[in-house]
């Protein structure tokens, strides 16, 4: 397990579940039920989730 980041799924899991709370949040704040805002945040969260690890995934130009 050489040049194994710890780091990076602590902060993609750190992303997806903020993203998940942020949007679930402001869904009921602004009158969804809070089913609809659930299922609104897990969409947001993945989607999250997904933009996250491709930009891990990408080598740093220099």
């Amino acid at each position: 397990m050489r040049r194994y980041n710890i780091w990076r799924p602590i902060l993609l899991v750190a992303v997806a579940l903020l993203t998940n709370n942020l949007v679930t949040t402001l869904a009921t704040l602004f009158g969804m039920s809070p089913d609809a805002a659930s299922s609104l945040g897990y969409i947001a969260m993945v989607i999250a989730a997904l933009i996250a690890f491709n930009r891990m995934r990408k080598p740093n130009r220099k």
